[in-house]
């Protein structure tokens, strides 16, 4: 089980946001999330966006610090990138 999260360095809506993904799989990344208490809402293709100040709260949970560049390293090597204008596969994002 690995999870990542990068650096809260993306605006948005007034706050500043991370993401967090899995390079195992998306079922994974949504139990992580739902303990968490991220909302579905938070899901966006192949990442959840996590607020600043839940940053914190996701390393405690045992998401690994990686940079953004490293974060989407891994996320590509895993075989679970979903770049937007692509059709999306996989399961789709609990509810």
């Amino acid at each position: 089980m690995a999870l990542y999260i990068d650096p809260p360095t993306w605006p948005g809506h007034g706050r500043m946001w991370s993401h967090l993904v899995s390079d195992v799989s998306f079922e994974e990344l949504h139990a992580f999330a739902a303990d968490l208490g991220a909302p579905a809402r938070g899901f966006d293709r192949d990442h959840y966006d996590i607020p600043a100040d839940w940053y914190e709260a996701a390393v405690a949970a045992g998401a690994v610090q990686v940079g953004s560049k490293e974060l989407l390293l891994r996320l590509t090597a895993a075989g679970l990138r979903r770049p937007k204008g692509r059709p999306a596969r996989g399961p789709a994002p609990r509810t």
